[in-house]
């Protein structure tokens, strides 16, 4: 599999005490919600009444400890999806801004077309969110609706880091509750690296431009779930053929 010029800009960034991801609402209320479609096609005020729909049950004291004194900028994904460019994250982040009185950052987008919604891990693992602009030296919280295996946010971590910002963390609207678990543990990544040896994180480094340590929880689940190794690569081009 080749990612041509793509491998070029993605980066992804040591996790060090990188914290869980901050979600507010279950997956079902959320994409179940009346206003979703019409929000996810990009419609600002389905998304504003989405927002606000489901920001007046939740908890914001988890993202209040992890903002702290840090006043972070909120940077919200800013992509181009299957439905439309999805408004959500921006309307989101705005919502966010006036709670916590934060300021919003908006130079940095997604340059690429994944189509994510709906997709299988394969996709999501052989088309990587890639994002460009500029970046300024300060702290930034991410901001996305949806997060499933986490690719996209990590990617926008690394974009960020390797362009001089630090990141404190990520919030998202929605997504399962293990989906919250960026950082990988040792047990995940010894079962992966057991189960599918030395050769293909090999590939895989020579591939993406990262070994299997800056992979995701569920990425690396994900990948260790596959009984034979010599199917990966076969999946993931399928996957970008198809």
């Amino acid at each position: 599999m080749d990612l041509g010029d793509e491998k070029l800009y993605l980066r992804r960034t040591p996790w060090d005490a990188f914290p869980d991801v901050v979600i507010h609402s279950e997956e079902r209320f959320v994409k179940t919600h009346p206003l979703y479609s019409s929000a996810k096609e990009g419609n600002p005020m389905m998304a504003e009444g989405l927002v606000d729909d489901v920001m007046v049950a939740a908890d914001l004291i988890e993202l209040g400890r992890l903002i702290g004194s840090s006043r972070p900028f909120l940077l919200p994904v800013h992509a181009v999806e299957t439905e439309g460019m999805n408004v959500i994250p921006r309307v989101f982040a705005r919502a966010l801004s006036q709670l916590f009185d934060l300021p919003l950052f908006s130079g940095v987008i997604q340059v690429n077309r994944v189509m994510h919604t709906g997709a299988s891990g394969y996709h999501r693992l052989a088309f990587p969110a890639i994002f460009d602009g500029d970046v300024a030296p300060a702290n930034y919280l991410l901001v996305d609706d949806f997060i499933g295996q986490g690719g996209t946010l990590t990617n926008l971590r690394g974009f960020v880091e390797t362009r001089g910002g630090t990141v404190i963390g990520a919030t998202a609207l929605t997504g399962k509750a293990y989906s919250s678990k960026l950082r990988p543990d040792e047990s995940a990544l010894l079962e992966l690296r057991r189960k599918h040896g030395e050769q293909l994180e090999e590939w895989w480094t020579a591939t993406f431009g990262y070994g299997f340590e800056r992979l995701t929880q569920s990425e690396a689940r994900y990948l260790t779930r596959v009984d034979d190794a010599h199917a990966i690569p076969e999946r993931l081009a399928l996957a970008r053929r198809a």
